[in-house]
C-alpha cells in the first residue's frame, strides 16, 4: 500500500518562525522601567537575567523543534514508519540535570536579591511613615529613634533627600493597601494591624526629579484617586525644607482675620471625587465664607486656594464624608485662582475675584 504524500509543512513552518522573529524582536518592549534607586537596580538586573534565560531555553527549543520537523520529516519515497527507539538513560539524565542546573541558579540569585533588597540600615538618615486610609496618603516624618513624628505631610508628595538611605514604615488605617513606585521596581503590601517596613535611597543623580506613586491594591470604590508622588530634593534643600516644615509645624495657628466670617457665602460640594461647580465667584478685597459639604462616605476632602504663582492662599480642614464645614476665607485681590483638593489634586475649579 502507497502512503500518501503529506501536504507541505513549509506554510506553517514559515508561519511559525514569522510569530518567533515577531515575538524576539518585541523583547525589547518587555524591559522594566529604568531604576532610580539601587534596590530597584538589583531588582532589574535580575529580570533582566531571568528573561535571557527564558529567551535562551525559548530560541533551543525552538530550534530544536524546527530542526526535528525539517531532518525527520516524512519524504515521498518513505511507505513505512522508522526504526522506533524507547527509552535513552543518558538523554533522560541530560534533559533532567540541565533544567535543575538552571532552576537552581535562578534560585540562588533571586534569594541574594531578595536579601539585598529587604536589608534594613540600623541608622537610615530619615524615617518616614506612610500612612494609608481610603482613599488618600499620609506621611509622617520622623524623629531620627522613630518616636517622634515632627510633623505630617499629606499626599500628593513625599520629599525625600536623594542619596540618603530612608527608612519607610506602612500603616493602614483601614484596608490593605500597597505603597507603589514604578520606578522604583518594588510594592510592598500596608496591611491593618501590622506595620511593614523596607529602606531605599533614590540615586543623586535624580535629584530634582519626582516620581508617580499609587496605591496597587483595590481598596475600594476611589481607588484610583488614591495616588502620591515621590520628590527628590539634594541633600540641602532637604535640610531647608526640613526645617521649614518643623518649624511651621510648632507654630500656634494664626487666628482668622477680623470679619474672615463675614461677607457672602459660598457654596461647594464633593462628589464621586469631583467638584459639582468648576467655578465660582467671589468680591475682591472683602471676606467671605464657602461652605462646603463633602458627599464621599469615608473619603476625606477639603478646599485649598492657590495664586497665580500656585502658592497657597488659603487651605480648609481636610475632613472625611458625609460632613461639611464653613471655611472662613480671609480677604483676597482681584485676580483669578484655582481652589482644589490638597487630597485629591485632580479636583479643581477656577475661583475669580473681582
Amino acid at each position: 500500500m502507497t502512503i500518501p504524500r503529506p501536504r507541505s509543512p513549509r506554510p506553517a513552518l514559515v508561519a511559525a518562525l514569522a510569530a518567533a522573529t515577531v515575538l524576539l524582536a518585541g523583547c525589547t518592549q518587555l524591559e522594566p522601567p529604568n531604576a532610580v534607586t539601587p534596590q530597584g537596580g538589583d531588582i532589574r538586573s535580575l529580570y533582566v537575567f531571568v528573561f535571557t534565560i527564558a529567551v535562551v531555553v525559548f530560541v533551543f527549543v525552538e530550534a530544536l523543534i524546527v530542526f526535528t520537523v525539517l531532518r525527520y520529516r516524512r519524504k515521498p519515497t518513505d511507505t513505512g514508519l522508522p526504526a522506533q527507539i524507547h527509552g535513552n538513560n543518558k538523554l533522560e539524565v541530560i534533559w533532567t540535570a540541565i533544567p535543575a542546573i538552571i532552576v537552581l541558579v535562578m534560585f540562588v540569585f533571586s534569594y541574594s536579591t531578595l536579601d539585598r533588597v529587604n536589608a534594613i540600615s540600623p541608622s537610615p538618615d530619615i524615617r518616614i511613615r506612610a500612612v494609608a486610609a481610603q482613599f488618600q496618603w499620609t506621611f509622617e516624618y520622623l524623629s531620627p529613634d522613630g518616636q517622634t513624628v515632627l510633623f505630617e505631610q499629606l499626599a500628593p508628595e513625599m520629599t525625600i533627600p536623594a542619596g540618603k538611605t530612608v527608612h519607610l514604615t506602612l500603616r493602614s488605617k483601614d484596608v490593605i493597601h500597597a505603597f507603589y513606585v514604578p520606578q522604583f521596581l518594588f510594592k510592598r503590601d500596608v496591611v491593618p494591624g501590622r506595620e511593614n517596613n523596607f529602606d531605599f535611597s533614590v540615586d543623586a543623580k535624580d535629584a530634582g526629579q519626582t516620581f508617580r506613586g499609587q496605591c496597587a491594591e483595590l481598596c475600594g470604590v476611589y481607588h484610583g484617586s488614591m495616588v502620591f508622588a515621590v520628590k527628590a530634593v539634594t541633600p540641602d534643600e532637604y535640610a531647608s525644607w526640613l526645617k521649614t516644615q518643623v518649624d511651621n509645624a510648632a507654630k500656634t495657628p494664626a487666628p482668622q482675620p477680623s470679619g474672615a466670617a463675614g461677607g457672602p457665602n459660598l457654596d461647594l460640594e464633593a462628589k464621586n471625587t469631583a467638584y459639582d461647580k468648576a467655578s465660582l465667584e467671589a468680591p475682591a478685597d472683602a471676606a467671605f465664607t464657602i461652605t462646603f459639604k463633602n458627599d464621599d462616605p469615608a473619603v476625606t476632602h477639603n478646599v485649598e486656594i492657590k495664586d497665580a504663582t500656585g502658592a497657597s492662599v488659603f487651605r480648609g480642614e481636610i475632613f472625611q464624608g458625609v460632613d461639611s464645614r464653613v471655611y472662613p476665607v480671609p480677604a483676597l485681590k482681584a485676580g483669578t485662582y484655582t481652589y482644589n483638593c490638597t487630597v485629591h489634586p485632580n479636583m479643581t475649579g477656577t475661583l475669580t475675584v473681582r
